[in-house]
């Protein structure tokens, strides 16, 4: 793996020394001692993975770590500077809070449409992918401006900070191969990732045709557990985005899979930041 970040420098060194020809490349975990084979089942860059496989990349133009890196920031940063500048221009007082309220709402369409529009893409589009992330920065910070300024001051840090937690505790039990990526992982994720949203969903439905607190998941000791599974579901995302980078750089997959890894990544990020902010705020609130 080619990289000259010192934090992913040892990241499957071993295939280093590999050709970087999609298939050309050992499987990931394939070597004695590695996983079984069912940990790379998944891989969408591995030969036969499906009818019409992502065509690899040459030496020059195969994604690298530094590519996934590089992207990744300038998403995230996109969505950080365009959080920062709504709560700093989109005031949240009485005066301006419906306005602002009106323009979170209409970023977080946006954000949700032009997610779906890449994710039915087959290739990635940069412009997409920061055009989301800006969208999604508006909604993030007029809804962290208003947590912090009605219900929990300085939740937003503490979220922020609990989101790092997360990602860093997955990474390091993704390195040191606690969490395995197979078959199976990705099934049960997607299964209770999809109980999860329907439930969401329906806590909504009930909210906005008077059922008042809907299902229960915005406070107590229900909301807080909701929002539990909520993280461990975002962590469960991540590992599943680390495994996808790993699969793309080992097999050679070309360039601008590096955005489509940045673009998995933000999406994750932005999950696990909501799902902490939603627990800090019912504990903070309740208390």
């Amino acid at each position: 793996m080619r990289t000259s970040n010192p934090i992913f420098s040892r990241w499957g060194a071993a295939r280093d020394t590999g050709p970087t020809d999609a298939y050309a490349q050992r499987p990931v975990g394939a070597a004695v001692g590695g996983p079984p084979a069912d940990d790379y089942a998944t891989n969408p860059y591995a030969p036969g993975a499906d009818s019409a496989p992502r065509t690899a990349g040459t030496a020059g133009t195969a994604v690298t770590m530094d590519d996934v890196i590089v992207r990744t920031g300038t998403t995230l940063g996109t969505v950080a500077l365009t959080a920062v500048l709504s709560w700093l221009l989109l005031p949240v007082d009485e005066a301006h809070l419906g306005r602002s309220y009106g323009i979170a709402l209409g970023a977080a369409l946006v954000a949700f449409v032009l997610s779906l529009v890449q994710s039915f893409r087959r290739s990635p589009s940069p412009a997409l992918i920061l055009g989301y992330a800006a969208f999604e920065g508006v909604f993030l910070g007029v809804l962290s401006s208003t947590v912090s300024t009605y219900i929990a001051p300085g939740v937003v840090v503490q979220a922020v900070l609990g989101t790092f937690a997360v990602s860093a505790g997955v990474l390091v039990a993704y390195r040191m191969r606690w969490i395995r990526v197979t078959q199976r992982f990705t099934g049960f994720v997607a299964a209770a990732a999809t109980g999860f949203v329907l439930l969401l969903v329906a806590d909504l439905l009930f909210s906005a045709f008077g059922a008042g607190n809907g299902l229960g998941f915005h406070s107590g000791g229900l909301g807080i557990l909701f929002g539990v599974v909520g993280i461990l579901l975002g962590a469960a995302f991540l590992a599943m985005d680390f495994k996808q980078v790993e699969d793309a750089v080992a097999y050679g997959a070309p360039r601008e899979e590096a955005w489509l890894a940045a673009f998995g990544l933000t999406l994750t990020l932005v999950w696990i930041y909501l799902e902490v902010l939603r627990v800090l705020t019912i504990f903070n609130s309740d208390n």
